[in-house]
């Protein structure tokens, strides 16, 4: 499927302050990237390699605001407080070894209002199901916005809600 039609469900204004993690190759960051006016999209991956690809890949695009870095998002993200608008995962949630400690992570650095959003492969050995993301999620802080999904892929949206 196309990556523009997963990346047009997130409506984004352009403005957005966007976390990708485990971008791989860059498949979606492009697309990302492509909606950003004042907008910044940064990549955290646990594979330099990989990151130098999506650097590779967004550089001949002609995007070059956007940041890189490397590490385990389980051990903690980088990044101030609620400084995201937008976190998108990408068949990477089942290969994160300590799930909970990510989702934990996340809530810390998407603002309240913000969206984590999952898109989740059929067919993927780590697929995470709607049902086990939500278990996962919600618990930290964040509700459950929808469920959009095609014969490839389920994207499911969560919302940060505010802290009580």
């Amino acid at each position: 499927g196309r990556p523009g039609s997963v990346i047009d469900r997130l409506g984004l204004a352009g403005t957005e302050h966007i976390l990708e993690i485990g971008p791989g190759p860059g498949f979606f960051s492009a697309e990302m990237a492509a909606r950003l006016t004042t907008g910044r999209l940064e990549l955290f991956d646990v594979q330099p390699q990989m990151l130098e690809k999506a650097r590779r890949a967004l550089a001949s695009a002609g995007y070059h605001d956007v940041g890189f870095r490397s590490g385990d998002a389980g051990a903690g993200l980088p990044y101030p407080d609620a400084s995201f608008d937008v976190a998108f995962l990408a068949s990477v949630l089942g290969e994160v070894p300590d799930e909970a400690a990510c989702i934990e992570a996340l809530a810390r650095v998407v603002r309240p209002g913000g969206q984590l959003v999952f898109v989740e492969v059929f067919g993927d050995p780590d697929r995470q199901s709607p049902d086990t993301l939500r278990e996962l999620v919600e618990p930290r802080g964040f509700e459950f916005l929808d469920l959009t999904g095609s014969p490839l892929r389920d994207v499911v949206r969560f919302r940060r809600v505010a802290a009580p």
